[in-house]
């Protein structure tokens, strides 16, 4: 009788020493598991945002090789009017031929960026674009967009730029002026009364982006003619 009751003492213990190492079993399965589905979404992750960079430092380079051909154009250009530096159909999906119509820098933001002649997606991709008003250093409302890529490239960084800074406008034909920002606002992403063209028959610039909290909301710079 007692051989039989340690025989089912026995058993018992037998039976929960194996139930408890396949609960261990269990968790460390679980575990493995887990950390093979951390470790793969941010391998995928990583990967996502490597392609994602590569492809806008790909579109950045674009910009800066317009702007040494905006520049080289004009050192060397026996005309009037300067060469247009002028966008390949390779980089641009829809195959047009777009153009450089000036430059853009601001001292303040480290920015210095090609204006193409029109907004389209593929464009604002490249380089900051000529979205309503004049050609630059016309008499007019000049409105230019670009996109707010929250990594300091294209119009990351409006958000800094000061009442008084100077953004700098380079056209065609050479010239450079200086307009003096006088007011810095959002506005709602339908409105549109920044792009109005009442200047008082003086030349002023409209920067407008993306706001980096709010999409609905936009970041406008108004700036005017100094001197």
């Amino acid at each position: 009788m007692n051989q039989i009751l340690e025989y089912k003492n026995e058993n018992k213990n037998y039976n929960s020493e194996n139930k408890q190492n396949e609960k261990k079993y269990n968790i460390i399965k679980r575990f493995k598991i887990q950390i093979y589905i951390c470790i793969t979404i941010l391998f995928t992750s990583l990967t996502i945002y490597s392609v994602y960079m590569y492809n806008l430092s790909k579109k950045e380079k674009i910009s800066k090789d317009l702007m040494e051909s905006f520049n080289l154009s004009a050192l060397y250009s026996n005309q009037t009017n300067y060469t247009i530096a002028k966008t390949s159909s390779n980089n641009i999906s829809s195959g047009n031929s777009h153009y450089v119509i000036g430059l853009l820098e601001i001292d303040s933001i480290n920015l210095s960026y090609p204006i193409l002649s029109e907004v389209t997606e593929d464009l604002l991709k490249i380089s900051p674009c000529r979205f309503y008003g004049p050609m630059p250093n016309e008499v007019g409302n000049l409105c230019v967009a670009g996109h707010n890529y929250k990594n300091y490239k294209f119009f990351s960084n409006l958000k800094n730029i000061k009442i008084n800074d100077i953004i700098k406008i380079q056209d065609l034909n050479g010239n450079k002026v200086n307009y003096g920002v006088y007011d810095k606002y959002d506005v709602n992403s339908n409105d549109l009364n920044c792009i109005n063209q009442e200047t008082n028959n003086r030349r002023e610039i409209t920067l407008i982006t993306c706001n980096s909290f709010d999409n609905s909301k936009r970041i406008v710079i108004k700036a005017r003619e100094t001197g």
